[in-house]
């Protein structure tokens, strides 16, 4: 980030220590809440191994506490017990004028009152039993074991009864110090004095904004006469809000200069943060309105969904972790023995990438992660800076229909109609079509002749390089084992937020002791990486620190875009039903592709759940085909201007000077190879679209294509 030189104290700037440090502390909490509840489970089974009486029928949940004495009478006489009901008074009693109204009351058959007499004294009879039972089994080691467990369970529970509070204290942080850091997410990065200025502007517009509005939401509820839900969570944000506008508005008054000079205003709007853009046209809009509090109100969806925005910050922290180990430099030493031509190392790079882009959560996080370095590998291996920049740029589209991605388990979660299982099932179809369009297309378009080199030379050379990378696979297998079979819990969509993590600390750890103290020529795209493991961890940390700021934010006001389009009914001007389910889905995919040109998509799944699913449902699209178009046309419309978010991150983690260079060398050529890194990925994934749109369509429709059908194995066979 662009924060200046700081005094240290105990090795730590005072920023690292008010922000690195607290996010930390807060990342590993979510580890702990995630964990804690495997290992809860697993010390309940072992309880209940323990000190379970199948015999006695006495199970070690009741042993969890202190068992209560039964208040009834076990050694109640029945026929006293009789009488005294049967000689009660069965008319009016003037008590109850509920009563009242089934007017007076029969005398109750003595057969039958016996009867309901015995029935209780018998229940009562086996509490007094079982609690005798229960009492015979707290042993002092059962009152060990279990203190240990219910303090256990306590701890971890506090984390996931305040799951929205930990979210928030997270993004808040890593908000500010994004800002301090002007690392906040925009067409191009800030470089010059009017750049700054124009961002500080901006923010304090915005963050003026969300305040009122933050204020005025919180006037309203306290107004309602119903007690505040949480009030630490609107406290929170309106100190965020507050020290927001106090940072920009002191550089307003007091500009920030740049070491490149002043600029120019029309590159200056260039800079300004997408999330104060989207802030000011949702603020002024529901401002017009008369809705005061719209905009507090639609950011404070982030707080309905926690674990699914908290388990993107583990995915982003893991993603900055792999940056620091070797991993990714071990594994491309396995594929240049064999001399592979840019394009063909580019599929195989991207086939890998979709892998981690599943893991990673979004394809954004990925392009950060790991942009850099597969830009270098493709430039090493003789691609043009325009080509490797594309490369970069859709590195991270392929993987976000592959298990476990968090958006699939966002719309799963939000839509009844699809499940995990059947997203992943048709998304891996769709992973294999977008990839292979990628590799015909990349060939079809290439200048330079294949040379691959023989399998003979390249095959023990391979193998040699496999060897270092085994240690990292074996790493990964025992950490899956320990957590499949110690803590019973499978390696999925579900548990992957939790477990990815872990598995990376592990093999950072792995990584840097067993190459500390080893010369070796750092290449440029790895100068970022650390010595030692709480460097590297620091560094990791710092990183994921300004993108979950810069990312969160963009995803936070993506949801009050949300709600403008929502509350515009906008969509009310669109037909329900269509003439047919072509001009429906021809609809559906113009709509979700300009979402993605605008929102990201967390946000964009949540609007597009409750406005334009149900257009879909209504005119016979199925729901699993309706959300894979969704999925590829989102990533379409993050390679398409005006913002290609995508792009932009691929510009980022490449740097401005080498875009700049690879545009610069190619004024000359024609035009697709002077917008290559625009056209490549552009024409891959609309291609792809086109066929998961409308190929479903056509399927259902010729009677000649049906053969098709059985090409695709249904989900769940």
């Amino acid at each position: 980030m662009n924060t200046p030189e700081s005094r240290k104290i105990l090795g730590r700037t005072i920023l690292e220590w008010f922000s690195s440090l607290p996010v930390f502390a807060l990342l590993l909490l979510t580890l702990i809440i995630g964990t804690g509840e495997m290992v809860h489970g697993q010390l309940l089974k072992l309880g209940e191994s323990m000190f379970g009486d199948t015999q006695a029928q006495v199970q070690y949940f009741m042993l969890r506490a202190e068992p209560v004495k039964p208040e009834c009478d076990a050694n109640i006489n029945v026929d006293a017990e009789l009488a005294k009901q049967s000689a009660a008074p069965t008319g009016k009693t003037g008590g109850d004028d509920i009563d009242d109204l089934f007017g007076d009351q029969k005398a109750a058959d003595p057969a039958v009152l016996r009867k309901s007499i015995e029935q209780a004294l018998a229940i009562c009879k086996a509490k007094h039993e079982l609690y005798g039972k229960v009492v015979q089994h707290q042993t002092p080691q059962v009152r060990a074991y279990r203190t240990l467990e219910t303090s256990f369970f306590g701890l971890f529970q506090v984390g996931t009864d305040n799951r929205p509070l930990i979210l928030l204290l997270m993004v808040a942080i890593a908000a500010v110090t994004t800002t301090l850091g002007f690392h906040h997410i925009g067409i191009r990065p800030g470089h010059y004095t009017k750049d700054y200025l124009l961002q500080s502007v901006s923010q304090v517009i915005s963050s003026s904004l969300l305040l009122f509005s933050a204020v005025r939401y919180y006037q309203i509820l306290q107004g309602s006469g119903v007690p505040i839900e949480h009030p630490l969570i609107h406290y929170i944000w309106m100190a965020l809000f507050t020290i927001l506008l106090l940072i920009n508005l002191k550089r307003v008054i007091m500009p920030v200069k740049s070491q490149f000079g002043e600029g120019d205003w029309s590159g200056a709007f260039l800079s300004i943060p997408l999330y104060a853009q989207m802030a000011t046209i949702a603020g002024v809009y529901f401002l017009i309105k008369g809705h005061h509090a719209g905009l507090a109100i639609y950011i404070n969806q982030l707080m309905e969904l926690p674990s699914i925005f908290m388990n993107l910050g583990l995915f982003i922290w893991s993603g900055m972790l792999l940056k620091q180990s070797r991993i990714v430099d071990l594994f491309m030493d396995t594929l240049r023995p064999w001399n592979l031509s840019p394009q063909l190392l580019t599929y195989i790079i991207l086939l890998a990438a979709a892998v981690a882009t599943a893991y990673t959560g979004a394809s954004g996080v990925f392009v950060i992660a790991a942009g850099g370095i597969i830009y270098h590998e493709v430039r090493a291996s003789g691609g043009s800076r325009q080509f490797a920049l594309a490369a970069t740029a859709m590195s991270g589209s392929l993987g976000v229909v592959l298990r476990p991605c968090l958006l699939v388990v966002m719309i799963a979660a939000l839509n009844k109609q699809v499940t995990t299982s059947g997203l992943y099932h048709w998304g891996f179809y769709v992973f294999l079509l977008t990839s292979t369009l990628f590799f015909l297309t990349s060939q079809m378009l290439r200048t330079q002749r294949a040379n691959i080199e023989s399998p003979m030379k390249a095959l023990p050379a391979m193998i040699r390089q496999i060897i270092p990378l085994l240690p990292y696979f074996l790493v990964v297998a025992v950490v899956v084992w320990l957590y499949e079979y110690a803590l019973d819990t499978k390696l999925n969509e579900i548990t992957a937020p939790t477990i990815m993590p872990v598995i990376l600390l592990i093999i950072l750890v792995y990584d840097k002791f067993t190459n500390k103290g080893k010369a070796e020529l750092t290449p440029d795209y790895a100068s970022h990486r650390q010595e030692g493991v709480e460097k590297s961890i620091r560094y990791a940390t710092n990183e994921t620190i300004g993108h979950i700021g810069a990312l969160l934010s963009l995803m936070t006001l993506s949801l009050a875009m949300g709600g403008v389009i929502e509350r515009s009914e906008v969509m009310g001007f669109f037909p329900k039903v269509f003439e047919s389910h072509w001009t429906a889905m021809a609809f559906l995919v113009v709509t979700k592709v300009l979402l993605g040109m605008i929102m990201d998509p967390f946000g964009a799944v949540v609007l597009v759940s409750g406005t334009l699913a149900p257009i879909a449902y209504a005119n016979n699209i199925d729901p699993l085909h309706f959300w894979m178009m969704v999925l590829v046309a989102f990533e379409l419309g993050y390679l398409l201007p005006p913002v290609a978010i995508n792009q932009l991150l691929t510009r980022q983690v490449i740097g401005e000077e080498e875009v700049t260079v690879a545009d610069a060398e190619v004024k000359h050529l024609g035009f697709y190879r002077r917008y290559e890194r625009w056209i490549l990925p552009l024409v891959v994934m609309t291609i792809g679209l086109v066929i998961v749109s409308f190929g479903p369509l056509a399927i259902h429709d010729y009677p000649q294509l049906a053969f098709i059908k059985e090409w695709f194995p249904p989900a769940g066979q």
